[in-house]
């Protein structure tokens, strides 16, 4: 189990080894003759980087190297600190003192001897388990508990010499309980999951279904699910360790690993055991941002991007050439969702929004964070804090302002990073010079004057606030030069500060639609690489689309409109000039995900104006709640489309081919009002060779759809809405064909009945009735088991889609008209041109004539 404290002890290593080597090639140094010192801190600190990576395999270390490690863990902290400060002094061109780096080597070579007696001890450490053998442990367990050593805390004040003492308790551990009872038969068993069910958990989750297994194998996945014991998140936890594990060698691995684990600790969990193992299952570069989850509450939602770019503040993800931090990040987010460490919350076009971490796991986690002196959490209940450690990432849960502040000021001058729950610190944060990160947004009762003197925690990379009484920002938050991430959603703040454009290092914007960003602000941001929400208010803002051409580094773009669209010649005009500044805005950056949004006045966009390069750097592109007239050409041209989410006035089969042209698009998301002659038919031919989701809305029209046997081969889910009762009157069809997909696993369906909620059990004869039974006897015929889900839309929400849905129509038809229009306009121009040219001719030819 220690093997998981080393390798938080890490967790600081590798940013202080960057840094470091940075440091040696500044010419500062070189001029002040501090190489050779930071050459040395830079060599011993790697290798002794190098004997923490050893030792994080060893799940027990005895109490010398314990010690040696905690002393390395505050070194390196200490040194990062003085680093970080000496850098931002020589950034600003001011002289400093350089007494620190002889302190540390001194240190450093203090420590370094300690380390080499230890060595020699180590025969020492059975002095520690001296009195182990001598009775047996017992566990008192107050509701759910697991603790197996509470007993030995009430050991003395209980006579149990023969055994004979009883208490009652629950727990979801029969050993827990037997150890605690003179009889077997005095403790009542809640029975886990039967060998058959455990099994087909198992092989669902390791193999994906649970008839799939492989011989080969033999009797090794029916031994290791005996050793789970009927418990399924000990079953969920080791068959994600196997996903997709077809070597033998590899199962064996783990039956062993599971068998020894035990053997040397019969009187452990299993459970713990189990999820002992799954951690150090886990690649040793992320079991640091596993632990720091560690920092939120009990069943609190985790946002993803907020926790990936805490991390990235943190220190604990390194760029790779080719990739971002971000994506890196995301990397290790999916990769613990894969593993059952955390549960995915809010699911959208297959990723996962937020997370939640499992009550068990979150326990153990924090168990290995405290103990490791990697997270500090207090609350009101705690008067003083009495480690003998200083506090490195300070977690407030402040529900009495009172007690939190007694001690609030005495740890906070070495704190990396706070997070607050509850109500403000009535303490300065000035104190904290070494803060990276202040994460604001779940405390209560923030007001401008909280956030005063700002500037001065230099080092600060992560700001976060979402108090609804913060209405400005510091005037002087420019200089913040390290600041990466800022987040104010959720603020009254309207209008942005000039200094920001000093952030030079802000990679991450959230912020209002309706906060306003000064002129020429935008373009001046160029480490720019997410901006959530860009609010278009004026006309004025629209020419700003233009400066985002100059964001090279910008990937991740939401723009929501909230403009008055005039009626008449003189909308249609603003229209297209926003339609030019969206196209040099889609095609002259590298955005990987572009969010457009609210489009107001119910105008449709023409997308067949825009001039795409090749190849596009898109990954994602979402119109939300804003029409396209068509499909254009171009855009079975992006390569490197996953997702598309598009409204569109009518789907026409020159739509479908394009769609499904696009080579790599894995989540197609489409609303439309018609289709041509009223269907809407995919055949094989269309393409859709990747896609694996589908989500199809027609509401407000009786168009029906259909797929034809071998259409999108690969589709898992897909989503139905639609009103039946137009379908059946205009088409007399609702034979969809879901029988033809043969990779189906989930099928929604949402049914509008003339546009309103209907029930489904209200008349068996109705439309809706036998729209759901055609849709169950096609699900019947599938190959592969398929969940269904039939839902009712809220009543409003029709109303509302069908009413927008009208507008568009009507606009769409107003333009086509007065394009119509023109080009009559135009055609009896030219026609009365040619009769004056006509009558000119036969003029002149009498006259000649007549000559």
């Amino acid at each position: 189990m220690e093997a998981a404290l080393v390798r938080a002890s890490t967790g600081v290593m590798k940013p202080l080894l960057s840094k470091l080597t940075k440091l040696l090639e500044h010419e500062y140094v070189k001029v002040k003759g501090l190489h050779k010192k930071i050459r040395f801190l830079r060599d011993e600190m790697s290798a002794m980087s190098a004997t923490l990576q050893m030792l994080a395999d060893v799940e027990q270390l005895n109490p010398e190297m314990r010690d040696w490690r905690d002393n390395l863990r505050e070194l390196a902290y200490n040194l990062e600190d003085c680093v970080d400060a000496f850098m931002v002094h020589v950034d600003n061109e001011r002289d400093v003192p350089s007494g620190f780096i002889k302190r540390f080597v001194r240190k450093l070579k203090k420590l370094k001897a300690r380390h080499e007696i230890a060595n020699q001890i180590e025969e020492l450490k059975a002095c520690a388990i001296e009195a182990s053998d001598r009775h047996k442990r017992y566990l008192v367990v107050f509701d759910d508990v697991w603790d197996a050593k509470i007993w030995a805390t009430i050991k003395l004040s209980l006579v149990n010499e023969n055994c004979g003492s009883r208490v009652i308790t629950t727990t979801r551990s029969i050993a827990v309980a037997r150890c605690l009872s003179s009889q077997g038969n005095n403790v009542y068993q809640m029975k886990p999951l039967s060998f058959d069910d455990s099994r087909r958990l198992f092989f669902k989750r390791a193999f994906g279904s649970e008839n799939i297994s492989f011989t080969h194998l033999g009797s090794i996945p029916d031994e290791i699910i005996r050793k789970c014991d009927g418990l399924p998140l000990a079953i969920i936890a080791i068959s994600s360790m196997l996903a997709d594990q077809h070597a033998k060698s590899e199962w064996d691995r783990v039956l062993n690993d599971i068998g020894s684990a035990l053997a040397k600790n019969p009187g452990a969990e299993n459970m713990t055991t189990i999820l002992s193992m799954s951690y150090f299952d886990i690649p040793y570069h992320q079991r640091t941002c596993l632990l720091y989850l560690s920092v939120f509450p009990e069943d609190y939602v985790i946002e993803k991007q907020c926790l990936i770019n805490r991390w990235i503040a943190e220190g604990f993800i390194q760029e790779v050439q080719g990739r971002t931090k971000y994506e890196i990040g995301d990397g290790y987010f999916n990769d613990f969702i894969n593993r059952c460490m955390i549960q995915p919350i809010d699911v959208k076009f297959g990723e996962a929004e937020a997370c939640r971490v499992h009550d068990i796991i979150l326990d153990y986690i924090k168990c290995k964070a405290v103990e490791e002196n990697f997270i500090t959490s207090l609350d009101s209940s705690e008067h003083a804090y009495t480690s003998e450690y200083k506090i490195r990432r300070l977690c407030v849960n402040n529900r009495n302002e009172e007690h939190v502040t007694l001690w609030a000021s005495a740890v906070l001058s070495h704190v990396r990073s706070v997070t607050i729950f509850g109500q403000p610190l009535q303490t300065s944060l000035l104190p904290s010079t070494a803060l990276r990160l202040l994460d604001l947004g779940d405390c209560n009762g923030m007001s401008d004057h909280h956030l005063s003197s700002m500037e001065k925690l230099v080092h600060l990379k992560y700001l976060r606030v979402c108090s609804r009484s913060i209405t400005e920002l510091p005037g002087k938050i420019g200089e913040l030069h390290y600041l990466q991430t800022l987040d104010v959603r959720g603020t009254r703040i309207k209008e942005l500060p000039p200094g920001i454009t000093k952030l030079q290092r802000l990679a991450h914007l959230y912020v209002d639609c309706d906060i306003t960003f000064p002129d020429g602000m935008i373009g001046r941001m160029l480490s720019l690489e997410e901006l959530r929400t860009y609010g278009v208010q004026s006309y004025k803002q629209q020419k700003s689309l233009q400066e985002f051409s100059k964001l090279t580094k910008l990937r991740t773009l939401e723009i929501r409109w909230n403009l008055n669209i005039p009626d008449g010649l003189e909308g249609m005009i603003q229209v297209m000039v926003i339609y030019i500044y969206l196209g040099t805005l889609l095609f002259s950056c590298n955005l990987h995900n572009l969010y457009i949004m609210d489009f107001p006045g119910g105008y449709p966009l023409w997308l067949d104006l825009w001039h795409p390069p090749t190849p596009c750097s898109l990954r994602k592109l979402c119109f939300q709640r804003w029409a396209i007239h068509k499909v254009p050409s171009w855009m079975g041209c992006f390569e490197n489309l996953g997702v598309l989410e598009l409204m569109i006035i009518r789907v026409g089969p020159e739509d479908v081919e394009i769609l499904g042209a696009i080579p790599s698009l894995l989540f197609l998301k489409l609303s439309t009002a018609r289709g041509t002659n009223g269907r809407i038919i995919i055949h094989p031919s269309n393409g859709f060779r990747c896609l694996k989701y589908f989500s199809i809305c027609i509401y407000a029209c009786g168009t029906s759809l259909e797929f034809e046997v071998g259409s999108m081969p690969k589709v898992e889910h897909v989503n139905l809405e639609f009103a039946v009762h137009k379908m059946e009157c205009q088409n007399g069809a609702s034979n969809l064909g879901i029988h033809h997909l043969s990779s189906l696993g989930k099928f929604e369906v949402t049914i509008c009945n003339n546009y309103v909620c209907h029930d489904l059990a209200e008349d068996e004869d109705d439309d809706t009735v036998r729209c759901v039974a055609s849709v169950i006897n096609d699900i019947e015929t599938l190959p592969s088991y398929c969940v269904v889900n039939f839902q009712q839309p809220f009543a409003d929400e029709c109303e509302h889609f069908v009413r927008s849905w009208r507008e568009c129509i009507k606009r769409t038809e107003w333009l086509m008209e007065q394009l119509a229009a023109g080009e009559t306009e135009q055609e009896n121009k030219e026609e009365e041109n040619e009769q004056t040219d006509e009558k000119e001719m036969e003029q002149q030819e009498d006259y000649g004539g007549s000559n």
